[in-house]
């Protein structure tokens, strides 16, 4: 019987940075790698996250989905977890134990756990997935218990690095796993997916233990209290901060949900070490002299409703900023996020702090391999074909160069965007199909209920404002009865507009005398038409413009 098709199938991650979610296919069988979300850019107003596409999966109902295997614990590999779980109800989970506890705990905050099975495995270890055999092995990244995979399919050994460097000295002492690399090699490896974050980097990442150095100047050197930004998962990070706490002999409190719950789960499966003396409440650091105090918080990447960007803006409930904090942001802006990340730094100046970030000090290390660390994966691995993931489409470009300098066949290397399917037969690997692999923006409780042309709307207020008319009109004959109401948001200030005011008024009653009383509906076409090109021809600005006719 002739063997079926593979597919892989990336959801999310390509063309981007975020929402990594990938799925491999064979016949009716498949398996997902990662549900990660995105952080919006500045002109996505309004949109707390986005999710992957994934209505591929939610439409094929002949389709078994034997797990998601999760390469770490980042928001961009677990946050739309309990969106797909929930769409996906009884898809079993697998994950290393940090990474399952972490996904465990946002599957009770969205009251989806009881539709699933988180599954615990360790690093190194092995397992079958429908026809699919999963061979797991550590990777070093900026957050513990991160794996690769090693997937066993009929046409050969699919290899997915997930998000890695070539760490040699890791703060936690587990280094990269390069036997089980060079096995893969020497097995043979059919396709090699790899992490392009900083393709367009040339050299080596640093070391997570570099950081140790610029830390410890900061405490040092703090006349006041410290507040260290980073991401709620970056539990390496944490724990480099709890231990300097201990040594400058300064109490460590938790600032924002998300990491504290992650702070009490790593503390109870001992992944954490920080003494229940350094450790305090956050409501009970007033009762310490500012230059006893360090503070984690959250909100890196320019979030408004994080603890950075509310001390930015003077509006957290707890927190105040005071003269001589230093303030430390741990990471660097993902792109598209500069712009919010600079202005809460720029904040954060204005009322009083010192705040250090990179490069005013090498207090972050990505925690991505650049293009020598590449070149060692590609080498390593020595895989027949190459698919770049992770990345923006010039990350994918520059990582598919290094992957030619690395002796990768042009023909066999895949630059692809989310929806391409990428299918392997017994005569090779081609690009296949597109299926859906956009956008699905979250706000507040809607999922995928904003489009494009709710942003396009949202860009348009933002910008121009708007300006409603609300007209009385008498039904049998008519006429106008008493003045339009006026309404304007962001367009204009009325009490000072009594000009344009006047000029909108003069355009209602010529339109409505000019339109027939029949056609209500074309009438308040042609008004708001009119109405915006009188706005236009006397501001050059085009506020949405609506109109209200109401026959009494």
């Amino acid at each position: 019987m002739a063997k079926s098709e593979l597919r892989i199938i990336p959801l999310g991650g390509l063309g981007e940075i975020g929402k990594n979610m990938t799925v491999i296919e064979m016949g009716n069988d498949a398996i997902i790698i990662d549900t990660g979300i995105m952080f919006p850019t500045n002109d996505m107003l309004g949109v707390d996250y986005i999710i992957p596409d994934f209505r591929y999966l939610t439409n094929r109902d002949d389709l078994t989905i034997h797990g998601i295997i999760y390469t770490h614990g980042h928001e961009d590999h677990t946050g739309a977890v309990a969106h797909v779980i929930d769409a996906l109800p009884g898809v079993p989970i697998y994950a290393t134990p940090l990474t399952a506890a972490l996904l465990t705990v946002k599957l009770q905050d969205a009251r989806v756990k009881d539709k699933t099975t988180v599954n615990v495995f360790e690093a190194g270890d092995v397992f079958k997935l429908g026809p699919f055999k999963i061979e797991s092995y550590h990777v070093c990244h900026s957050i513990p218990d991160c794996v690769g995979f090693g997937i066993n399919t009929p046409y050969g050994l699919i290899v997915h690095t997930g998000d890695y460097k070539f760490d040699n000295t890791p703060v936690d002492g587990k280094k990269p796993d390069y036997a089980k690399l060079a096995d893969f090699s020497r097995r043979g490896v059919l396709l090699l997916m790899g992490d392009s974050t900083n393709a367009d980097q040339p050299g080596w990442t640093p070391s997570e233990s570099n950081v140790s150095a610029a830390f410890d100047d900061v405490f040092r050197q703090a006349k006041g209290r410290i507040m260290i930004a980073t991401f709620a998962s970056h539990l390496s990070r944490i724990q480099q901060v709890a231990s300097f706490a201990e040594t400058y002999g300064r109490h460590l409190a938790i600032a924002g949900h998300s990491m504290t719950e992650n702070v009490k789960m790593a503390r109870k499966m001992g992944i954490l070490n920080i003494d229940d003396k350094t450790l305090i409440d956050l409501h009970r650091i007033n009762n310490y002299p500012p230059h006893k105090v360090v503070l984690m918080v959250t909100g890196t990447q320019g979030e408004p409703s994080a603890v950075l960007g509310r001390l930015a803006m003077g509006q957290h409930r707890h927190l105040d900023v005071m003269q001589d904090d230093t303030i430390v942001i741990s990471a660097h802006p993902i792109p598209g996020n500069e712009e919010m990340v600079y202005r809460i730094i720029n904040k954060l100046f204005q009322r009083g702090a010192n705040v250090i970030y990179d490069p005013i000090a090498p207090v972050h290390v990505s925690g991505h391999a650049k293009q020598e660390e590449m070149k060692l994966m590609l080498n390593l691995t020595r895989p027949r074909y190459f698919l770049p993931v992770h990345g923006e489409l010039r990350h994918l470009r520059e990582h598919a160069k290094l992957a030619q300098q690395a002796g990768v066949d042009e023909k066999n290397i895949f630059v692809l965007e989310n929806g391409y399917t990428l299918s392997i037969n017994k005569h090779g690997m081609r690009v296949g199909e597109r299926v859906p692999g956009g956008y699905v923006f979250v706000d507040g409780s809607g999922v995928g209920d904003v489009g494009r042309a709710v942003m396009r709307d949202r860009e348009i207020l933002a910008r121009d404002g708007f300006l409603i008319v609300v007209v009385n009109v008498d039904k049998k004959t008519g006429s106008i009865k008493g003045d339009p109401e006026i309404i304007s948001r962001g367009f204009i200030y009325l009490r000072e507009a009594d000009d344009l005011i006047d000029m909108v008024k003069s355009t209602v009653q010529s339109t409505l005398d000019q339109t027939s009383q029949s056609q209500n509906g074309r009438r308040r076409d042609q008004l708001q038409d009119n109405i915006s090109k009188m706005l236009y021809n006397e501001t050059k600005r085009r506020p949405m413009v609506f109109s209200i006719i109401n026959e009494r």
